[in-house]
């Protein structure tokens, strides 16, 4: 069984910045990919930043830029650094890792971008 538990989460004023942890109760080199994604109310979920095994990464365009998705292996977390954050951030952030044959969720931290 795998666990993710993501932390960071916050109010921030425009133009602000975060970083976003998520924490896995496994060794998160066992994962084939491992990402960031956001849900808004009414919207769909959607993938902000990917991070592979062989540490490529990927980013959604509306983050490119100023988001930066890394990783401590020998801590079993990934991160998501937010910089110059805007309104249309706001949403619900959720961790996921690929691997073991199944695709596995935490429960999300909230970010609000508001003045």
């Amino acid at each position: 069984q795998v666990q993710l538990v993501e932390s960071g989460g916050d109010l921030v004023q425009p133009g602000g910045s975060l970083r976003l942890s998520c924490a896995a109760s496994r060794n998160i080199f066992i994962f084939n990919v491992m990402g960031w994604y956001r849900q808004a109310p009414g919207k769909e979920r959607e993938l902000v930043a990917e991070i592979t095994r062989v540490n490529n990464k990927n980013y959604a365009d509306s983050v490119k830029g100023r988001f930066t998705i890394s990783r401590d292996i020998g801590k079993n977390v990934v991160y998501l650094q937010m910089n110059n954050l805007k309104p249309e951030d706001t949403a619900s952030y959720l961790c996921s890792a690929q691997g073991l044959g199944d695709n596995y969720w935490g429960l999300g931290t909230q970010v609000t971008v508001s003045s």
